[in-house]
Formats: C-alpha cells, structure tokens, sequence
C-alpha cells in the first residue's frame, strides 16, 4: 500500500479550512490551548565569537546543559553560505515531483533511512503534520548512498560540506561537555563511541496546515540521540516546555540550537537534562529544520559514565546497547 505523505495531504487541504482526524491532538496537546502566548523563550545563547576563555564557555554550557538542556550557538565557525546550501539543496528535494523523492523512500529493510511520514508508534493513532527524510552523513562506514538524493546534484557536497564543518563544532562541545561534568576532555566523546560516532542527517519538512492551532509537526519528546545539533529555517516553530508551559524559541539566524539527548543525559548520571521539546506548524509558510543527531553505535553500551557514580550519587539509569534503547523508545517500552 502506497504511504500517505503530509505534503500531499496539505496541497489537498489548501482551500479548505479542515485537516483530517488523525492530525487532530487531542485538548492537552493542542497549540492554541496550551502554548504561553506573548512570551517568546530566550533560551541561553553561546556566543564563541565573543567568548576566548575556554573555563567560561565550559561554565556556560555546563549551566546550560543542567538548567535547560537546550542552548542556541552562534559565531560557531560554520560558514553562512555552507548552511544556506545545505538548506537550499533540501529544499529542493522536497519541491521535486513525489515520484522522484519515492525512488528514495524507507523499505521495510533500510530501518531509519529514506525518505518518509512515520518514525514512531503513534499513540492513539494521532499523526505528526511532517515528512522527513533520513540518512547518515558520518562515519564514511555508516554512509549509504542510496537514501541520499540525486537531485538536485549538488546535494552530496552541500551536505559533505556541512559534515565536515560540524563534525569540527561536535568535537568542541563533547569536550566541553565532559569538561562541564569534571571528567578529562575526551572521555564523554570516547563513551559516545569515539570517532565511530554516528552523524543521522534528518530533514523535517512541515507544509503549511490550514489548522496550525489543532496539530503538531512532532510531538513532544526527549532526543534518543546523545547530542542534536540543527539549523532551521527562518519560519518558527520549535517549542520547549519549561515551568509548566510549552514556550516558543527565539530564532536567530545561522545559529545552531544544540539539545542534550538522552544518551549525554545517561552518561552524565543525570547532571545534563535532556530537552523535552515539540513542533508546532504554520497556517501560511513551510517551516523545515535540518537536525543532526550524533548517536552512539548500535552495539555501544551505554549507560551512566563510571567517575560520576558513586554512594553518593548512584547510577540513575541502567546500562544498555543503544540498538536496544532505541527499540524501547521508538515502540513506547519501558526502558
């Protein structure tokens, strides 16, 4: 059976002022009702620019990470240009004609990668107003080809380009990360799989939905991963919940929004907090996001790092393969 994309169901749903059920949250879920109006969130902003004290940059994504779990980054050292082509050749991607994005799509084999609208079990049935597509961009033994697009051709090195330049932030912020924590500068990256770490490119593309008050790009969640980093589009959208209400995000342009991810939130024995955090969708504009997340191996066991557990403070969480942390998630298991 032929899979329904939100894309198609939006460019139907363009004249009219319904969307049909199954996108439809339930009350406690819905935008309008539940989002802090008037208030537009300021989560803590990195400025690496500005900042050449290395001890001060730790502190401050050290408080960031523990108090948020969400930090915005800017003067980060990746070009303008590499994240507008980077932005540029997904969108392209997604204009081109539905046949030529299907050549690419998820099969029951290709797990994460391809393009799609399904990632999770869907509770209740309820479905997010998103398309994505999925696909690893490092290391080159986790590269396949195959669910990256053709089209438009300078897909691959927009996105090599960009790989190289984050995997450069990546090291950076791991490092201070585990600095952050009191541990030596390499041991949080080296728990997280090293130079085996894995980079999942994620394009979300959310088209314009006649009732943006009614339903949700993605529902609210953790990241499974260790660390998201993730540029979006001028178009706003992403939400973070925090003293008891869903708030909206500043943007600032070209700055990457970094989220602690449960795998860094394991690690640290609790000390970082992984971000809950949800999309909301627009009524006239498509807003996109092009998340990376950095996970762990499959076969990588993680669980809380040994030098921060003691009789003081025991491990909070248990140790496990992140292929099995990643099953348990995805199909809504306890963990």
């Amino acid at each position: 059976m032929e899979a329904v994309r939100v894309q198609s169901i939006a460019s139907l749903s363009n004249h009219t002022d319904t969307i049909p059920s199954e996108f439809i949250r339930s009350e406690n879920e819905q935008p309008a009702a539940t989002t802090l109006h008037g208030v537009v969130l300021e989560v803590p902003v990195i400025d690496l620019g500005r900042l050449t004290d290395e001890k001060t940059i730790v502190e401050l994504i050290s408080e960031a990470s523990r108090d948020w779990g969400i930090f915005q980054v800017v003067n980060h050292g990746i070009p303008d240009q590499t994240i507008s082509n980077l932005q540029r050749v997904g969108q392209e991607f997604f204009e081109l004609p539905r046949a030529e994005k299907e050549l690419i799509a998820k099969t029951p084999d290709s797990g994460i990668e391809g393009y799609g609208t399904t990632l999770q079990k869907e509770v209740e049935g309820k479905k997010g107003w998103v398309d994505h597509l999925f696909h690893k961009i490092w290391p080159p033994s986790s590269v396949n080809h195959q669910f990256w697009p053709k089209n438009p051709p300078s897909y691959r090195e927009a996105n090599e380009e960009y790989c190289e330049r984050l995997r450069e932030v990546y090291d950076k912020l791991i490092k201070w990360l585990s600095l952050g924590v009191g541990l030596e500068e390499q041991e949080m990256k080296v728990a997280m799989g090293g130079e085996d770490t894995v980079f999942l490119m994620k394009i979300n593309y959310y088209p314009p939905c006649p009732r943006p008050d009614l339903a949700l790009g993605v529902v609210a969640h953790t990241d499974m991963s260790g660390l998201t980093i993730l540029v979006p589009n001028q178009v706003p959208g992403l939400q973070v919940f925090r003293d008891g209400h869903w708030h909206d995000v500043k943007y600032i342009p070209n700055a990457l929004i970094v989220h602690i991810g449960d795998q860094i939130e394991i690690l640290s024995n609790g000390q970082y907090k992984a971000v809950f955090h949800r999309t909301t969708v627009n009524k006239n504009c498509t807003r996109m996001s092009w998340p990376v997340f950095l996970e762990p191996p499959a076969e990588l066991e993680i669980g809380p790092i040994a030098k921060l557990v003691s009789e003081q403070t025991p491990a909070k969480y248990k140790t496990k393969k992140y292929k099995d942390y990643v099953y348990c998630k995805l199909n809504k298991l306890p963990q």
